[in-house]
Parts: C-alpha cells; structure tokens; sequence
C-alpha cells in the first residue's frame, strides 16, 4: 500500500515513457516487416514485455538488450507456431493484435490470458478474421479468450467487423491486412470507438510502407497487399502516463511540463490537454517542445464526450471532482471491458472519498466542489489496473490520507510511475 503524500506547490518539467500504444503497434509491423528495424524510445513494460514474449515464440528475433533502442529482424510476414501456449496476461491490445498476428502462420496457436481477460468480449474480431478464412475458436465457446486458431494465413477478400464498440479488434485486422492472400476490403458495422488509435494505426502502417484507403468515418477500407519494411521508428512520450502530470498541475493550480509528447502528437490522449484548457488551465508548448499545463486558482465544469480517448477518462474524472459545478463525461460505455469495469470502478472509489458521482449506462456525472472541498483520504481499491492506481495518485497530491492498495499494478504501463511521481513534490 502506498500513502500519496499532498504537495504544496508543483512547478517541474518531467518526461514519460515510451508510448504504450505506439510501442505495440511498432513492434507488430517491424516483426512483419521485410528487413530490419530499429525503433526508439519504447516503452518497456509488463504488456510490451508480453508481446515480445509472444512474437519471439513465433519465430520474431528482438533485441531489447538497449533499453532506449530495439532492434527487431522482421519476418517478412513468416509466422511460425509456438512450441506451447501464449500467454498474454491481462494484456487486451496484445491478445486481439497477435490473435491475429497468428492467423498468418501455418500451424496450430493456442492464446490464453489471466482471469480477467477470460472475461473480455474478442467475438466480433473472431467473427471478421472468420470472413478472412481463419479457423479460429473460442475454448469456452463465449466470444472470450482462450483462443485456438488452425492458421493457414489469411485469404484477404472482403470481411465484415460486426462492431466497432473496441478500436483494438479493427486495428488488429490492419495491421496484418498488407500479409492477406490477396488485396483486402474490412466494412465495420456501427459505430466506430476511439477514432484516433485507429488513425494512430494507419500512420504507423504508413510509416512502415503500407497504404490503406480509409473513409472519413473509418467504417470501410481498402488494403492492398503491401507487407511492411523495415525502418527506423521514433516512439513518442506517452501521452496516457503523461495526463497524470497534467492532472497534477491542474488540481494543485501549479506548473508540469511534459517534455516528450510532442505538438502535434499521434496520440489522441493528448486531447486531454484541450479539454483541462476548458476547465480552467493555462497551456501551452514548451521550449523544449512539449506541452505545458498550469493550473487555475478554481477549476469549472465541462461536458464531454470521451469516446475517442477512453483511457484518459479516469484522469479527467479525478480533476472534476475538485471543479466546481457538474462534469458530464459521455460515451465511455467501453469503460466497462478494460482491465477492469472502469466506468463503475471510478464511481465507487470517488464515492469512498466523499465525491458524489452518478453513474450510468455510458456516462458519468462528478458533482464537483472548487478545490475538492467535500474530498476526504480513504483506501482506494485498484481492481489490479494500472490507470486506477495512477489517477487516484493525483487526489492524493491535494487531499491528505489518499493511500493506494495494489500500488504494483502500475507496471503494466509505466514501470517507474512512482519513482517519477515523487519528483513533483520537489
């Protein structure tokens, strides 16, 4: 258990891991890719340590012996079966990215995960990699990992995404489209979530030499077949792990700078610095070409819709308990299918610290108090998810007797949050 200690004031420059997203998605193409590749910058952590596991046991040759450069021998789309299971954790980017992935060997795959991720819906990337000609099962016959997949590639053609309710099943498909058989066509039924990890997608295939032909509203794409080509890859701060910091400046009313996510960033999470702009805040790039954030002396209210960067949700959520007036935060029934019900999690433990909060079907609704003036420490339960842990750090920070259980948790994404976290104190 871990006791966050209040601050006086903030005034510090700081930089973040590696991209979470990015690292994941740049590991997935340079294994694919025809030559090698180096990328820079990436983010060690449980779930990248996860995915490494998993593309070595395909046959993927990565060398991370350099923390800041990896170096990895691209399989030219070759992909070979493990001599056992594939474990990947709670890691859900990982389990539907390499369900995939392993779709183009030739060869019997059998992907399993922790508990929880035995409970997280993979049916409708079943259903799509089904029209592109895979086998593939669920054990337990639910739509849930485990999974066992008779690969024999992929056919390419055209395939129809039921939903889109998870931007991880439709970047999942195309990242392995370019390897298809032949040219491929991908139509996504409803709408589609979290628009901007898809873009992210796509700009990383491009970066490695694949084109895909997307309309406006990424519901339908065309995906020549390609393959990728090794390159050099420069991997951004993480603009998740940086809204922690953000978060902190704006409910202290002091000064973080993030030095590593740039202006304009991949990431759509860092759209949460627009939206703390809203409530109050200062920003502004830095000289060092990062993002600035300065707290207000009070915080105000916003409605917002956090469809597109439901990760950074949790964050938002912590800093309107200490805006005044009501923050409505819509479109984020996805919530409920990370590593935890994160929708309904965020509730209980605001509530524990005297917050009122509503929750609904996909929202929710924070009754705010300038300064957190109803907000009292309590125990915070962490549900073993990283972003519980970190957003209820930054109450901490004004509200004595915050104590965070399962403080652990923190190294599915950033490994040395804490060791970080503290130098805001100084």
């Amino acid at each position: 258990m871990k006791e966050i200690v209040p601050v006086e004031k903030i005034d510090t420059t700081i930089r973040v891991p590696g991209s979470k997203s990015l690292t994941q998605r740049a590991l997935i193409a340079a294994a694919l890719a025809k030559g090698d590749s180096v990328l820079t910058g990436p983010l060690a952590s449980e779930d990248t340590a996860y995915t490494m596991a998993a593309l070595r046991a395909m046959g993927i040759q990565i060398n991370d012996d350099d923390p800041v450069c990896w170096q990895v021998q691209g399989a030219d789309g070759h992909i070979l079966p493990p001599d056992g299971e594939i474990y990947l954790g709670n890691n859900g980017t990982a389990t539907r990215f390499l369900t995939s992935v392993a779709a183009l060997g030739r060869g019997n795959f059998h992907i399993v995960g922790s508990e929880r991720m035995a409970g997280r819906p993979i049916g409708p990337l079943m259903a799509a990699l089904q029209g592109w000609g895979v086998d593939i099962k669920s054990d337990a016959e639910n739509g849930c990992p485990p999974l066992t997949i008779r690969a024999h590639g992929l056919t390419g053609g055209k395939t129809i995404l039921p939903e889109g309710k998870s931007s991880q099943y439709l970047s999942s498909l195309l990242l392995v489209a370019p390897y298809a058989a032949k040219d491929s066509e991908l139509e996504v039924r409803g709408e589609v979530y979290s628009k901007p990890y898809v873009e992210m997608t796509l700009r990383v295939m491009n970066s490695f030499g694949a084109q895909a032909e997307a309309t406006p509203m990424l519901n339908f794409f065309r995906i020549p077949r390609t393959g990728y080509q090794g390159r050099e890859y420069a991997i951004e701060g993480d603009a998740s792990g940086a809204s922690y910091f953000w978060a902190a400046a704006a409910i202290t009313g002091g000064r973080v700078t993030v030095a590593n996510v740039p202006v304009p960033s991949l990431q759509g999470d860092a759209q949460l610095v627009p939206l703390l702009a809203r409530m109050g805040c200062n920003v502004m790039r830095s000289k060092e070409g990062g993002l600035t954030v300065r707290g207000p002396k009070q915080l105000r209210a916003i409605e917002v819709d956090m469809g597109d960067m439901p990760d950074v949700a949790p964050t938002l959520a912590v800093v309107a308990a200490f805006a005044e007036g009501t923050t409505v935060i819509s479109n984020i029934a996805h919530l409920r299918i990370k590593e935890c019900d994160r929708l309904s999690a965020m509730v209980t433990e605001l509530a524990k610290m005297g917050a009122e909060v509503e929750e609904r079907r996909d929202s929710m609704l924070i009754h705010g108090r300038a300064g957190g003036g109803n907000l009292h420490g309590a125990e915070i339960t962490t549900y073993d998810d990283h972003r519980m842990a970190m957003c209820f750090a930054v109450a901490g920070l004004k509200v004595p007797g915050v104590k965070i259980t399962g403080e652990g948790c923190v190294a599915k994404s950033f490994p040395d949050f804490w060791d970080r976290f503290v130098l805001l104190a100084r």
